[in-house]
């Protein structure tokens, strides 16, 4: 998961790219950079770190021109340790493309191969994107041959990019001297949203919260498929690229990923976790009766409006019972139970007595490895709840997903294989209480009747590409980020991968 942004103005750009990848830090805080072009010439700057440690006054003064991308990075292919797979990419030819892009591509071993046989174009990293730069360059080379670049040039090679594409994409590339594109997999798997400003700006970002924190006024989503062009002028092409498009999103965006004032494919994310607070008041009456619950208690933070609306229709008082460290990031794809320990002790700590001789309904969005739940349950034991139930706002996470979230590998899963209550003796609680994935779906799909489905895989294992195996899915994991995991426990970095200190705040 990463957050992109890219921008066609008339005026300079660097500070608006700035603003808008803070309003996306929630999406990837290992890695962020800037693209800037002025006429032909392109400037960048990348580095590993936060956005506000990353671009110092010299760095941005060094931005110049009235176009120009961003991306945050949370690493879900190749190297996290390598600066050099910090995004954007820049190849030279044809023109001078810059690339970001968010998703996973599934397929990247075998492209790799094909650009170096076929293509005759060397991979230089692991990264996916520097794959995905190469077949839009060399896409782009076949359908101009030296020929002024149209738009419709733009959009054929868009189309043959989609038929040697797999996975998850959502795409914002420069052309130098020619202008802005960005285009999305036929699946829309990963989100990514339009807009334009009073003086004739257009911006392309991976949130809807990204052009409103900015100024912009939102338009509409990038459709499943599609592409769209911004010449430097700032007038906006857009054609339906790929053959039988079918708008299925990432439904974790809706769950955990995004910021909840962010409204994808027509979705408020805010109502969607609303939504699933009030499918899962059902599922808890029918495991806890509401009088033997005591107090509603939220994990911070994206949990808060499914524990509230719960809280509500159970009649039951809602308290904080968790003062969370904003400082800390998300735990759970960091490296090892113990960093994942201590990570927890560090993030939350109790108010006690909101614990204190109660019985406690602990509503989290999602349980993944079920370390972080472990030990939240222990924390509110220590603090004097009488009994502890934990409910997730999620159904269990079973399979490992592909398109560009970083879950573990099936066997770190707590749910891979077992029974909700050989994954309630595990972390401890005196019931556990899951979503059902048809609940989640009708949820949250009723707000946009208009869509296909969603991509579930995690939770359904059913992958909406249609092309993964399980071989696949071992093969991927076995280029997952998270070489560290090798290492001995005493010597992992206590660092997050996902990084996100308060995605409702940020």
């Amino acid at each position: 998961m990463c957050g992109i942004v890219g921008v066609v103005s008339q005026g300079p750009v660097n500070q608006l790219i700035y603003d808008g990848l803070l309003l996306l830090q929630h999406r990837g805080q290992d890695a962020a950079g800037i693209v800037t072009l002025q006429g032909r010439k392109v400037y960048m700057h990348k580095a590993k770190g936060m956005v506000r440690d990353v671009f110092r006054t010299r760095n941005m003064r060094a931005l110049p021109g009235n176009s120009g991308l961003g991306q945050v990075r949370y690493p879900t292919a190749g190297n996290a340790a390598n600066e050099e797979e910090a995004q954007p990419f820049y190849v030279n030819a044809p023109f001078g493309i810059v690339l970001a892009h968010n998703g996973n591509l599934t397929n990247a071993q075998a492209l790799k191969a094909e650009l170096f046989s076929t293509d005759h174009r060397h991979i230089n990293t692991e990264s996916d994107t520097e794959v995905l730069v190469n077949v839009f360059a060399h896409e782009l080379e076949r359908t101009t041959r030296g020929i002024a670049l149209t738009p419709q040039d733009v959009f054929s090679a868009v189309a043959n990019v989609h038929k040697r594409l797999r996975g998850s994409y959502a795409v914002v590339a420069l052309i130098a001297g020619h202008g802005l594109v960005a285009f999305r997999d036929p699946y829309g798997i990963r989100p990514l949203a339009m807009g334009h400003g009073a003086d004739g700006t257009v911006m392309i970002a991976s949130e809807s919260v990204t052009l409103e924190g900015t100024g912009q006024t939102f338009d509409r989503n990038v459709g499943a498929g599609e592409c769209v062009f911004v010449d430097l002028k700032g007038k906006v092409h857009a054609q339906q690229c790929a053959v039988n498009p079918k708008l299925s999103p990432c439904i974790f965006e809706f769950v955990y990923l995004a910021r909840p004032d962010s409204v994808l494919d027509g979705i408020s994310v805010y109502q969607a976790r609303l939504n699933l607070g009030e499918s899962l008041a059902k599922r808890v009456i029918s495991t806890v009766p509401p009088n033997e619950i005591d107090v509603v208690i939220p994990i911070p933070e994206s949990s808060r409006p499914s524990a509230m609306q719960l809280a509500q229709l159970l009649g039951i008082p809602y308290r904080e019972g968790f003062v969370k460290n904003r400082y800390v990031g998300r735990t759970f794809i960091m490296p090892g139970h113990a960093v994942r320990k201590k990570s927890v002790r560090q993030k939350l700590n109790v108010i006690q007595s909101e614990f204190k001789g109660r019985n406690v309904l602990l509503v989290d969005d999602s349980i993944v490895r079920g370390t972080t739940s472990r030990e939240i349950v222990q924390m509110a034991r220590d603090a004097g709840a009488r009994k502890v139930y934990m409910a997730s706002a999620a159904p269990p996470v079973r399979f490992p997903n592909v398109y560009g979230i970083d879950m573990p590998t099936p066997q770190e899963l707590v749910a891979h294989g077992r029974t909700v209550e050989e994954i309630r003796e595990i972390i401890g609680c005196d019931a556990l209480i899951y979503q059902d994935v048809d609940g989640m779906k009708k949820a949250i799909g009723s707000l946009n009747p208009q869509l296909n489905g969603f991509d579930a895989s995690c939770f359904d294992g059913v992958y909406v590409t249609g092309d993964i195996n399980p071989e696949d899915i071992a093969r991927i994991n076995e280029a997952r980020i998270g070489q560290e995991d090798v290492l001995e426990e005493s010597t992992r970095p206590d660092t997050s991968r996902l990084a996100i200190p308060n995605a409702q705040e940020a």
